[in-house]
């Protein structure tokens, strides 16, 4: 296969997003170690577990398989049920290579190694690469660019074969991935430009990625491609449909709408685009569609999608609980965009989503030991639910028919530390508090914090340059009411802290061992929905510092949860539990069981209000963190609660 030019690996931070130097960015990506602590963990069982049962379970489910087969190297029938399943295996290797990138592993290179040797050995001598394409359709390209995900796919060879350089300074996959996006450039493209295709792909992805390789290898033609396909997205070439975001044009949209990761991953470029051309148009729909969606679609646990059918946003307020989707890629793409958000405008706001989906709505996807996953993620499941199984499943599955997530999350959990923090002239932010270093050119500080279980993060400077004064910026959490800060022998407090849109900004010339201490409180709340949410009118949430809290059948007393009320007048407690869950932090509140008033119905609809609380003891009610749900035995679960 004919090869593209040998490119320099380039200098750190290494991560999903690397601005290009003409970048019109607030901020920048920082370096981040996390050494201890709560992501520490997760992460570490991502690396010893998740990982490293990726082969064997993309050798299981056919993936290899169809590689060898497009190859010419194998024979028998294609595997897999759908048309992108090489993503999987596009997905599993960005993840081994952010892994690799943190720290050197044998046996994991020998497995990407092998892997890629297998993508490329499957490429056409053109570029093209789809084995469902050549090996089930004989050939056929582009024909169902709606339904057949090609770009799609190409999308995450190119992200892998970014990572893979970034994280070795290895050309063999990116060559793969360049040669893939050459021909898509050959192809496509708007009438008059002598192309063949005027089109583009029923699932997003390949416009965001095609940014990534431009700022991988200089090469304006990725950038104006994936300019092209953003900007023809909303004018029917798939029909028209809101489910593929084809009925508006981007830069008109108000509201954002149809498949919830497809529409994701596309704004996701939007924003990159916004950055990298510097297009106000751009910025203004990302920034509007941001607010659309975080002020009427998003869940309590950061989730989003409201519809089982076609996976999509409903309408505004449309949140329901036992039927919510809240795909665990969603969540995945949510923290994607927020985080090109977060950097094009410096805003705090976007990191606040990033915090509340990655501890709620993006965890809970996988199992605490590392080894089963969540496709869809409810905020209830009733008493005596009857589970369809597979994809829709409410119980953890070891994999899925459709595999997007469980490699969706190993590549977020190993390029997590990318997300953790940035820098700019003025100096250095944290936006995730996690124990370990932050560093951003000359300045770097150490952190220490058992968050999110305590609210106190303590930082010391460790690097800085001399006889000049920076600023160190710690997100003040959305949630925070109350917190404390100590700088040396200065103390301040909410009332005179130097807050400016959720960024504590802490001036000064600084000297190696200088310490700052930061205490947010962290006392347990009862949360209520606007009252549009019509699923949840009359219900509470609990929560706590940044965690999103359910009740789960096991640990309440007496059967079901469909007939519980929370007394929302009786005190919440804090319950540290070490032996429960790998160890968490409980909140123990009071409730009732309804007793229903009898009326012979032989129907579920009585009389207006028949349930009143019992007039019996008070039920104890322990909550656990949302991201820990379904670890245990089968059972009903709830994050809102019925108050009276």
């Amino acid at each position: 296969m004919p090869r593209v030019p040998r490119i320099p690996c380039a200098a750190s931070p290494v991560g999903p997003v690397r601005l290009g130097p003409a970048a019109r960015a607030a901020l920048r990506p920082a370096t981040a170690d996390v050494t201890a602590g709560f992501w520490h963990s997760r992460r570490e069982i991502n690396a010893r577990v998740s990982l490293p049962q990726g082969p064997g379970l993309l050798e299981s489910a056919g993936n290899l398989h169809n590689l060898r087969l497009a190859a010419g190297t194998a024979e028998g029938e294609y595997r897999g049920a759908y048309p992108f399943v090489d993503t999987d295996v596009h997905k599993w290797l960005e993840a081994a290579s952010w892994q690799l990138a943190q720290q050197a592993d044998g046996e994991l290179e020998s497995e990407v190694d092998r892997i890629i040797a297998l993508v490329a050995a499957a490429q056409r001598p053109d570029g093209y690469l789809n084995t469902w394409f050549q090996v089930r359709e004989s050939g056929a390209r582009y024909q169902d660019l709606r339904w057949g995900h090609e770009l799609y796919c190409a999308g995450h060879l190119i992200q892998a074969g970014v990572a893979h350089h970034r994280a070795t300074g290895r050309t063999e996959l990116l060559d793969v991935a360049r040669w893939f996006a050459n021909h898509l450039g050959q192809v496509f493209g708007p009438p008059g430009s002598g192309r063949p295709i005027d089109g583009i792909d029923g699932h997003p992805e390949v416009e965001t990625a095609l940014v990534e390789l431009y700022r991988e290898t200089g090469e304006r033609a990725y950038l104006d491609l994936a300019g092209y396909f953003v900007d023809r997205h909303g004018h029917g070439l798939l029909g028209g449909e809101a489910y593929c975001q084809d009925r508006v044009p981007v830069r008109e949209a108000t509201d954002v709408e149809g498949h919830a990761v497809r529409q994701l991953y596309l704004l996701a470029a939007v924003t990159d685009l916004a950055t990298e051309t510097d297009d106000p148009e751009l910025r203004s729909a990302a920034e509007r569609l941001w607010h659309a969606m975080t002020t009427t679609k998003t869940h309590l646990t950061g989730g989003l999608g409201a519809h089982h059918d076609e996976e999509d946003f409903g309408d505004p307020y449309e949140l329901p609980n036992e039927r919510a989707y809240c795909e665990t890629c969603a969540a995945i793409a949510s923290v994607q965009w927020s985080w090109r958000m977060a950097l094009l405008t410096g805003e705090a706001r976007y990191s606040d989503l990033i915090e509340r989906t990655l501890y709620n709505g993006f965890l809970a996807g996988v199992s605490l030991d590392g080894e089963s996953w969540l496709y869809v993620n409810p905020l209830q499941v009733r008493d005596g639910h009857t589970d369809p199984g597979g994809d829709q499943s409410a119980r953890r599955t070891r994999w899925f028919r459709c595999a997007c997530c469980p490699p969706n999350v190993m590549r977020l959990l190993a390029s997590l530390e990318h997300y953790l923090s940035s820098g700019d002239e003025q100096g250095l932010q944290i936006h995730q508090f996690a124990t370990g270093r932050y560093s951003y050119g000359a300045m770097s500080v150490r952190a220490e914090t058992d968050y999110p279980w305590h609210g106190t993060i303590a930082l010391t400077v460790e690097e800085t340059p001399r006889d000049r004064p920076w600023t160190l910026s710690l997100r003040v959490p959305q949630w925070c009411r109350e917190f404390r800060v100590r700088v040396g022998e200065l103390s301040y407090d909410q009332t005179d802290a130097p807050v400016s849109d959720g960024w504590l900004r802490l001036e000064r010339t600084w000297a190696p061992g200088d310490l700052v201490v930061l205490e947010l409180e962290l006392e347990p709340r009862l949360t209520g929905a606007d009252p549009r949410v019509d699923a949840v009118r009359g219900c509470a949430a609990i929560e706590r510092g940044p965690l999103v809290y359910c009740l789960e059948q096991v640990d309440v007393p007496g059967g079901g949860l469909d007939d519980i009320v929370l007394d929302p007048t009786r005190p919440l407690a804090v319950k540290h539990r070490p032996d429960l869950l790998g160890g968490v932090t409980t909140v123990v509140a009071a409730g009732y069981r309804r007793r229903l008033v009898e009326d012979g119905s032989w129907w579920p609809y009585r009389a207006a209000d028949p349930a009143v609380p019992s007039t019996g003891a008070l039920v104890e009610l322990t909550a656990i963190p949302y991201y820990a749900w379904a670890n245990r035995q089968d059972g009903s679960m709830r994050v809102w609660l019925p108050t009276s």
